[in-house]
């Protein structure tokens, strides 16, 4: 449907003729001015507040759906590791905030264990970085598959990025072209992130009333953790057994040498450093 309409403005002298042409999506405004002779166009967008509201609340609930398995995983894992950090002597606050700010499981298990044998800060520091060094590539990949997000929302899904969730989102790729798809990234992460957090804090309640016996079993764990993480990729690559090896044996021998925390850093830059020969060989 199209109107005409002749409209004077106050601040000149001047006539303009305006062609209002009504679009589904939009208005699209094309104005003549006889006077100075210019066309303007311009296209009018409509906010429909609630119909964004309704897409940005679906696409809430289908993350949060989809993140349940991660949820309910990720729970136990951070209960236990609130146990072990609380029998290590760190605080409720001082646990709770590691999950808050570091929110990274096996780094903060290896973290906990470091502080438990006396590493200095520098030791740990590094020794988390080359862990997860690997989420410098899932940010990577993703914020590429996601690249028509606005900037606002890649730095807090990159922020909220996490082994189990990446997996997850790389099966669920068309909310990546839907309308406010980046909701449902938001949602799915979030989930994730909280239900750490509130298992941690649990789980540093719980290590001051649990026995001493049952709760250094749970030590265990940090073992499980790394072991989760190393069998799928020795299913995928045999090779990468040989490095795990490789640097089990060369923190043995630099435990000789160097204090524990060291040692552990050491071992695993060179065993990273020459698995890359023994990898690129290969290919």
């Amino acid at each position: 449907m199209a109107a005409t309409a002749l409209v004077f403005t106050n601040t000149q002298a001047s006539l303009n003729f305006m062609n209002l042409v009504k679009f589904d999506d939009g208005i699209f405004v094309m104005s003549y001015n006889f006077f100075d002779h210019k066309k303007i166009g311009g296209y009018r967008e409509k906010i429909d507040r609630g119909g964004v509201a309704m897409q940005a609340k679906l696409q809430i609930k289908k993350g949060l759906a989809v993140g349940i398995p991660i949820m309910l995983g990720y729970f136990p894992i951070a209960v236990t590791y609130g146990v072990i950090a609380q029998q290590a002597g760190l605080s409720l606050l001082e646990l709770t905030s590691m999950s808050v700010l570091v929110y990274a499981g096996a780094a903060q298990f290896m973290g906990t264990n470091m502080l438990a044998i006396g590493a200095g800060s520098i030791e740990i520091i590094l020794a988390t970085f080359v862990l997860n060094f690997r989420h410098f590539v899932l940010s990577l990949s993703f914020m590429h598959r996601a690249r028509a997000f606005p900037l606002r929302w890649k730095a807090l899904l990159a922020m909220g990025l996490t082994d189990e969730s990446f997996s997850v989102a790389s099966t669920q790729p068309k909310a990546l072209q839907e309308d406010k798809g980046y909701y449902f990234y938001i949602a799915l992460f979030t989930g994730a992130y909280l239900s750490w957090i509130t298992g941690s804090f649990l789980g540093g309640i719980v290590g001051d009333i649990m026995p001493s016996s049952i709760s250094q079993s749970l030590g265990i764990a940090l073992y499980a953790m790394f072991i989760a993480l190393l069998v799928p990729a020795i299913k995928s690559n045999v090779r990468y057994g040989l490095i795990a090896c490789l640097a089990m044996l060369l923190n043995y021998g630099f435990s000789k040498i160097w204090q524990e925390g060291w040692s552990i850093v050491l071992a695993t830059v060179t065993a990273s450093f020459l698995g890359i020969f023994l990898i690129r060989r290969e290919d």
